[in-house]
């Protein structure tokens, strides 16, 4: 654990935790922006489905692809995904050991930036 001081304020900020996921699909979870690193790992692709109504404005999800599948990113039933993705709705993480985050910028609205192709 590691202590942030802010404007006088002490506070505690807890390790990074990971959720490791080895199958091809995986569907965020709203454990996954409580200071996780979502991590993907398994020789074929991966995809990782963003959920409706699970996330709020605000909160953030990272995902790390640590196999050498690619991982991309789908939106679930009525969800928007924005991104710099050659497809930007359905973004891919460009190479193993490639990371992004998945931003809830608004009711079932996400940004996600990182390193994507």
């Amino acid at each position: 654990m590691s202590v942030e001081i802010t404007g006088g304020t002490v506070s505690a900020r807890a390790a990074l935790a990971f959720n490791a996921q080895t199958g091809t699909t995986y569907t965020l979870v709203a454990a996954d922006a409580e200071n996780k690193l979502v991590t993907t790992s398994n020789a074929s692709a991966v995809t990782v489905t963003v959920p409706p109504s699970v996330f709020t404005a605000g909160q953030q999800i990272n995902v790390a692809s640590i196999g050498v599948g690619l991982t991309s990113f789908a939106q679930g039933a009525g969800v928007t995904i924005t991104s710099t993705g050659a497809t930007a709705t359905a973004p891919i993480l460009r190479a193993r050991y490639s990371a992004g985050t998945v931003i809830c910028t608004a009711s079932n609205t996400f940004l996600i930036v990182g390193d994507l192709s």
